[in-house]
């Protein structure tokens, strides 16, 4: 047990990290080994792999997500500005690369080989980005005079333009989201609203009239008979079959027919094999964070930790909203991991980075913390 009395680094950091969020981020990544368990080995021996390939891969990317975290989330918020620009400018580079040098798959290059390790550096670049814009709207709301609203948009239409060069409709959606919900925070104009919406109408027609793939999930997902649902049909029975409490573990039959039961549809896996109500768990633990780490962002009265704190949350939620409702047919397919749950290492090291500095942007200030402290109290009663 660690002491208030202590004023080592880590008893300041136990007692003024969000341990309740800390400990939903553990019980996501408990669920993931379970569920890689339930829904790697049939496609590990489709692709002629050991039947424990995946679950092995998913439990050693949980050595370097859980330290990642930690380590992170000692940071300061100086500390964290400096190592988002490092992070934004190195995935920037490689984001740009790597429609000339990535490995083609499903008709985009999104992925490097990296000394024989594949690397998603979008996945990189969202939480870095997030912290750059946090700074500049925080910046912008200190300094009227300083331009950092088209900073910011100039940012933006650079990410975007790289991103569906690629291309990749989901990440460049979810990144715009994101980005419009923290300009809202920090004070947008309601024509900005539309001009934004706007853009993003026009982006998506045109997408829609010159990627063959979009369009392709557009027609699937808004006339089903105009191709094959195979995939989105069988992960939407699979709730039906799961029912309340499941099948039980390792008696479901989605994973053996989809492709990418361990990644993009590993929430129907769940619900076939361990019913609609560890779903609703699972739904309720990314509520909660996402909840939390709000409220607690809110109560900040700097700029930029409100903006920043808000804005990965908002970023963890989004990601885990759409890939929920991907696998429920609500929305088109995205191609979207579920943060924690999900087979990916990019997507894992990438969200513990991103974790780590909401809970070093959300941790109690060194007043409040200090007024706790039971030095201070016995002081203040001996007044």
């Amino acid at each position: 047990m660690v002491s208030r009395a202590q004023r080592t680094p880590f008893g300041e950091w136990w007692w003024t990290v969000d341990r309740l969020t800390l400990a939903a981020f553990g019980a996501l990544m408990l669920a993931g080994v379970v569920l890689s368990l339930a829904a790697s080995p049939p496609v590990a021996g489709r692709l002629g792999l050991d039947p424990f390939y995946f679950v092995n891969r998913h439990i050693l990317y949980l050595i370097p997500t859980v330290a990642i975290m930690l380590a992170v989330s000692f940071l300061n918020p100086r500390q964290i500005r400096r190592l988002a620009l490092i992070v934004f400018a190195v995935s920037l580079i490689m984001v740009a690369v790597t429609p000339y040098f990535g490995a083609e798959i499903k008709g985009a290059r999104r992925w490097l080989i990296i000394f024989g390790v594949n690397i998603q550096p979008s996945e990189f670049l969202k939480p870095a980005f997030v912290i750059l814009i946090a700074w500049l709207f925080g910046e912008s709301a200190k300094r009227s005079d300083m331009p950092a609203n088209a900073f910011a948009l100039l940012l933006l239409l650079l990410v975007v333009a790289l991103l569906v060069i690629q291309p990749d409709f989901g990440q460049t959606m979810l990144v715009m989201l994101v980005w419009s919900a923290l300009f809202f925070m920090a004070g947008m104009r309601l024509i900005w609203v539309f001009g934004i919406a706007g853009i993003s109408g026009i982006g998506l027609t045109a997408a829609y009239f010159t990627v063959p793939h979009v369009a392709a999930r557009i027609q699937k997902f808004l006339n089903p008979a105009s191709g094959d649902t195979f995939n989105i049909d069988i992960a939407t029975e699979s709730f039906m079959r799961g029912g309340w409490f499941g099948r039980g573990p390792g008696e479901g039959t989605v994973k053996r027919l989809l492709p990418e039961s361990h990644t993009d549809f590993v929430f129907a896996v769940a619900a076939e094999e361990f019913g609609v109500a560890l779903c609703l768990v699972l739904v309720a633990l990314y509520a909660f964070i996402v909840i939390r780490a709000l409220a607690r962002a809110m109560r900040s009265e700097d700029a930029f930790t409100r903006f920043a704190a808000a804005g990965l949350a908002i970023l963890f939620g989004m990601q885990s909203a759409i890939n929920v409702a991907v696998n429920l047919h609500l929305i088109p397919a995205k191609g979207m991991t579920l943060p924690f749950i999900s087979y990916g290492g990019s997507s894992m090291i990438s969200l513990a980075y991103a974790m780590g500095m909401l809970l070093a942007l959300t941790r109690e200030q060194p007043s409040t913390a200090m007024l706790t402290s039971p030095e201070l109290v016995s002081e203040g009663s001996a007044v």
